[in-house]
């Protein structure tokens, strides 16, 4: 389903920049990712079954996702070091970010900050070279996104280019 996050944040609107580490340390920022399409996919907790299932869809469609140079970036609130072993473990080629500290401030940014938990919701938004979200989605906890859904997002942005 797409939607607008937060009461702020819509589509056609320029996305939050954001700097975090990624599973080694090394700053990502999006002002960096700036000039391709960034697909931004908040996950809340690893090593879980649902958000496991969804990174390995992710890493099975990673070359079709990116195949236009469109960049993937995951994001949790876990920390790096939970981050790198479960990339470790789940072999996944793409970048996964640490939103640990300040706990949850790219998560809050994007509206996908779960207070209840203090772990994103199951938000995704496509944003395009230019920095502006072109496409969002969420989904409820327990229940997986669609990889499909990001690929027609993807295909859509670049057919619009």
């Amino acid at each position: 389903m797409t939607t607008s996050l937060g009461s702020s944040l819509h589509v056609g609107r320029p996305a939050p920049g954001f700097t975090a580490p990624d599973t080694h340390g090394t700053p990502v920022s999006l002002e960096a990712l700036r000039g391709a399409p960034v697909l931004l996919v908040f996950i809340p907790f690893a090593f879980t079954r649902v958000c496991g299932s969804e990174v390995a869809a992710l890493r099975d469609a990673h070359q079709e996702l990116t195949a236009a140079g469109t960049r993937l970036v995951v994001v949790t609130c876990d920390s790096m070091m939970v981050l790198r072993a479960w990339a470790e473990v789940e072999q996944l080629p793409f970048t996964l970010v640490s939103d640990f500290w300040p706990h949850g401030v790219i998560a809050r940014a994007y509206g996908a900050f779960n207070g209840a938990d203090g772990a994103a919701d199951r938000v995704s938004v496509l944003i395009d070279g230019e920095g502006t979200l072109a496409w969002t989605v969420t989904s409820p906890r327990g229940q997986a996104r669609s990889v499909e859904d990001y690929l027609t997002a993807v295909r859509a942005l670049r057919a619009a280019a």
